[in-house]
């Protein structure tokens, strides 16, 4: 496997943290909270943000080893959290990722994308 799809993953992961901040765009808290449909959308993208960064830091170490601006352990973390314990899910911490940890990541991804051609 010589493709290189290092693109493609920096790709989705930006699309899923979009997508996750995209979709509690005008919420408050407490309507995150009561919105079991937003809740299961901005999991799932964090579950394809994980899988993303976790591609990356398997198959591109070097290159996530030299972008420490970019919190790939946290982000397979969570994704492993929530992918084996679903039923525990902290939404607080959903909501608190969405709202501090994902734009900052937009901003940090975009450099990155527009290097590799994707």
């Amino acid at each position: 496997m010589n493709e290189n799809r290092l693109p493609d993953y920096l790709q989705h992961m930006r699309q899923a943290a979009a997508d996750a901040v995209g979709f509690v765009e005008g919420m408050s808290r407490d309507e995150f909270l009561a919105d079991k449909r937003t809740q299961q959308a901005v999991v799932m993208s964090l579950i394809v943000l994980g899988e993303a960064a976790t591609k990356v830091m398997d198959r591109y170490p070097d290159f996530a080893n030299a972008q420490a601006q970019i919190p790939w352990r946290s982000m397979r973390g969570m994704r492993n959290r929530i992918a084996h314990g679903y039923f525990d899910i902290d939404l607080g911490v959903v909501w608190d990722t969405v709202q501090n940890a994902l734009p900052g990541l937009l901003v940090a991804v975009q450099p990155l994308l527009d290097d590799s051609g994707a």
